[in-house]
This record gives structure tokens, C-alpha cells and sequence, in this order.
């Protein structure tokens, strides 16, 4: 899917640039689809309440605290609402689940509740991607960015590589779309495959 990017080598941000840069154009253009294509099994989020309990063994607590966030989930929905914005997120889930992957499918199930479009796909559906490497994280924003979002080898955000060009953001958003349409709805999965679990050990 790096084909996507094109022949730009794009321009890489550390975490505050990436994080001001994506502020700054979130929701600047009105009309226009976010597409977010979500493949790693395992993050760290340090800083974030809810994860730092989830880490820290205290699994009711973290439940409670994603619970907590749809206020503000709501008020994110709201805003995109407003400038016709559909914000929606292809997850790949692969069997069995990480901890940390359990973990965000309670987060990712109160996103779609608050107005996310989230559907979830297995890795079969990207395997014909993955033969160079795994195919990298990646989100629209308006009519012409595309970020490439950078991990450090434990899985915590560094930064990203912005795009720019409607050419790429349109591909892109044209690929994640087709793996939405195969994907299911994270309410049916998260009722059939997380709901029953138990408390996820070994974090």
C-alpha cells in the first residue's frame, strides 16, 4: 500500500509537529471523508488515562475511564457533523487478540456509539499488501493531506510523515474505502468476539 504514497518521500514530523500540523488542518476543508486504516496489534499510549490502568491491572477502572470519554467523543462527532465530515476507521484484528487490542475494541465500540464509522477486517484481507512489509498506518485529512503515523519499536507515537496532493490522499482514501466495504461492523464483532472476555492478563 506504500505505493499509494507515491514517488514523494513526503516530510517527516516529530510527535508536537505532526500533533500541531493535525490541528491545524482538522477540519479546515467542509465536505470531506477521514479515512483511518489501523494495523498494529499492539500500542502504548502512555499518558492516556484509561490505558495507564489498563497497564497498570486495574481493568475495571480503565473501562470506566474510556466510558468517561464520550462527552468528548460526542463533541468530536458534533464538529465533523457540522462540516460534513464522516469520520471512519478500517481496524485489522487479528486471532487471538493482544491485550492491547482487547483492550481498544472497548475503546473503538463507544467511538462508533458516539458517531465513529468503524468496521473491523482480518489480515487475509491485506496479506496481498503485506508482501514487502506490513502495510503502514495511515489517515486522511481534507481534500489533499495524507499522514503516514510513525511508531517507535514499543508502539508509541513519534510523529508522521504528511503527504500532500489530492492524487494521494484520493488513492488512499479509495483503498481504505474498499477494505471498509469488506469489514464488519465493530458493534456485531465486538458483541460476538470481545464482550465474553475475560480481563486481558500478561499487558
Amino acid at each position: 500500500m506504500r505505493d499509494l504514497l507515491g514517488v514523494s518521500p513526503g516530510e517527516r514530523l516529530g510527535l508536537d509537529a505532526y500533533r500541531d500540523d493535525f490541528r491545524s488542518r482538522d477540519f479546515a476543508v467542509d465536505g470531506c471523508d477521514s479515512w483511518k486504516l489501523e494495523r498494529r496489534q499492539h500500542f502504548r499510549e502512555p499518558g492516556d488515562a484509561s490505558w495507564d490502568a489498563f497497564v497498570q491491572g486495574d481493568w475495571e477502572e480503565a473501562l470506566r475511564l474510556i466510558e468517561a470519554q464520550r462527552a468528548e467523543l460526542l463533541d468530536v462527532s458534533r464538529l465533523a457533523a457540522r462540516h460534513r465530515c464522516r469520520l471512519l476507521r478500517v481496524r485489522v484484528v487479528e486471532q487471538p487478540l493482544t491485550p492491547y487490542l482487547q483492550w481498544e475494541l472497548h475503546l473503538l465500540r463507544v467511538r462508533a456509539e458516539c458517531g465513529e464509522l468503524i468496521r473491523v477486517i482480518g489480515p487475509e484481507h491485506i496479506e496481498a499488501y503485506e508482501h514487502g512489509g506490513t502495510v503502514p498506518e495511515l489517515v486522511t485529512l481534507n481534500d489533499d493531506t495524507v499522514y503516514e503515523i510513525l511508531y517507535d519499536a514499543e508502539g508509541v507515537l513519534e510523529g508522521g510523515v504528511r503527504y500532500l496532493g489530492a492524487g494521494t490522499r484520493d488513492r488512499v482514501a479509495a483503498r481504505v474505502e474498499e477494505l471498509y466495504v469488506l469489514g464488519e461492523d465493530i458493534g456485531t464483532f465486538f458483541d460476538r468476539e470481545v464482550a465474553h472476555l475475560k480481563p486481558p492478563t500478561g499487558v
